[in-house]
C-alpha cells in the first residue's frame, strides 16, 4: 500500500481505504481459483495496482469520461483507475467469465458505483467511449480491429479519444504496423525495476 502512496499522495481517504482493501479481497479469492499469479500475489500492489495506475501519470482522465476496459480478467487496470476517478464511468468487459465473478464481487465490497462488469466480447458492446484501455491482451492492430466505432466522436480530455494499452518488453514490430501510435516509458513515471521495460502505448482514433 505505501507504493501507492508514495506515487499518489493526493488521494482521498476512502480512496486510501479502497486500495488497502484490494489485498484482502484477491487474496480470498486466488484460494478459491487462480484470479493473479501465485507468485505476484505478494507484490500485487507493485505488479498489478501500481501498474494499473501508470494510466493515471499519462492522462487524468475528467469527469464523466466513459472507459472500456477491454479484457479486464481480474479487474484490470480497470478496478484500480475507477478507485482513483470516481467521477468517470467504466466497463470492464471480458468474453472469459470465470474471472468476472471476482471483479464483480472486489467492486461490489469496494463499493464501486462508477463501475460496471460485462461477459461480452468488444465487438459486441453497444456503447461508445472516449477510451478504450487494455493490459497485455493482444496486439495493438488487433485491439483497434476489435474496438472500431467504439469511440465518442467528442473529446474532452487533453489527449484525444482512442486505445491506451500496457504493455512490455520489444515492441518495435508491433508499434510499426499501427500509424500515429506512441510509446511512453513508464519509467519516466516509476523508479521500481519492474518497469524498465513496460510502455503506455496511445493511439488516437
Amino acid at each position: 500500500m505505501d507504493i501507492i502512496l508514495k506515487y499518489f499522495p493526493e488521494i482521498k481517504q476512502e480512496q486510501i481505504e479502497q486500495f488497502a482493501a484490494i489485498k484482502a479481497l484477491y487474496t480470498e479469492w486466488n484460494e478459491k481459483i487462480n484470479v493473479i499469479s501465485r507468485k505476484d500475489i505478494d507484490n500485487l500492489y507493485e505488479r498489478h495496482v501500481l501498474h494499473s495506475l501508470s494510466i493515471a501519470k499519462l492522462l487524468q482522465f475528467k469527469s464523466a469520461t466513459k472507459i472500456m476496459d477491454l479484457g479486464t480478467g481480474g479487474g484490470f487496470p480497470g478496478i484500480p483507475l475507477a478507485i482513483l476517478f470516481p467521477e468517470s464511468r467504466f466497463h470492464l468487459v471480458d468474453s472469459i467469465g470465470k474471472k468476472l465473478n471476482v471483479v464483480d464481487d472486489v467492486k461490489t465490497k469496494l463499493g464501486l458505483k462508477n463501475t460496471f462488469i460485462f461477459h461480452a466480447r468488444a465487438e459486441e458492446m453497444d456503447y461508445q467511449y472516449d477510451f478504450v484501455v487494455s493490459r497485455a491482451v493482444a496486439p495493438l492492430s488487433e485491439l483497434l480491429t476489435w474496438t472500431k466505432g467504439k469511440y465518442l466522436p467528442k473529446d474532452q480530455n487533453t489527449f484525444k479519444n482512442g486505445l491506451i494499452c500496457l504493455k512490455g518488453g520489444d515492441i518495435t514490430e508491433e508499434l510499426s504496423v499501427v500509424k500515429n501510435a506512441k510509446k511512453f516509458p513508464i519509467s519516466n513515471y516509476f523508479s521500481e525495476e519492474l518497469f524498465k521495460d513496460k510502455f503506455i502505448v496511445y493511439t488516437e482514433q
